[in-house]
């Protein structure tokens, strides 16, 4: 190999060398696997002491909705959506085989029978490990849903500049 052949792959590590590691995290599902997983690679993340940063946005933010809150929307649509979408990290569905929460039952119930922790005692663990979590104002607006009726120890409610913010800041971006 010659000189000029090295340089790029030695730019490219000094690159990698020069990024903080951080993790952030798009949470737009709020399928109750997916959001299982974006919690759990965020918590790994945050005990490797890593900073962690979740920004929740469409349905994702459900799973940080206070179970069965209700909306104060004062439209029809957004009222519907608050209906539709009563929230709770306990009451997601699965992303498949979900039978109108037969699936996700029986998938709490093997989790509790292998002494997992549920989304909730993950959210509950993100926070104690430093877990930043933002949710997205902009979709608080379309779905009508307000502060009071997320739950405690939400760091930010912010717009998707504060998050492309903290993702250019960092060298794992995902988005589940």
């Amino acid at each position: 190999m010659t000189t000029t052949q090295l340089e790029p792959a030695a730019a490219l590590s000094g690159l990698r060398a020069s990024k903080p590691e951080r993790v952030t995290i798009v949470v737009l599902s709020g399928d109750m696997d997916r959001v299982m997983a974006a919690f759990i690679i965020a918590t790994g993340a945050a005990a490797m002491g890593m900073p962690v940063t979740m920004f929740f946005t469409f349905w994702g933010l459900n799973a940080l909705r206070q179970p069965g809150a209700a909306t104060s929307a004062k439209d029809w649509m957004r009222r519907m959506f608050g209906k539709l979408n009563r929230g709770g990290a306990g009451s997601l569905p699965l992303s498949r085989f979900n039978f109108g929460g037969l699936g996700a039952w029986m998938m709490k119930k093997v989790m509790a029978q292998n002494k997992m922790p549920g989304i909730p005692e993950l959210i509950e663990t993100a926070q104690d490990l430093g877990v930043r979590m933002i949710a997205c104002t902009t979709t608080m607006g379309l779905l009508g849903v307000t502060k009071d009726t997320l739950v405690g120890g939400i760091d930010q409610l912010a717009g998707v500049s504060t998050y492309l913010n903290e993702a250019r800041q960092g060298s794992v971006n995902l988005f589940i």
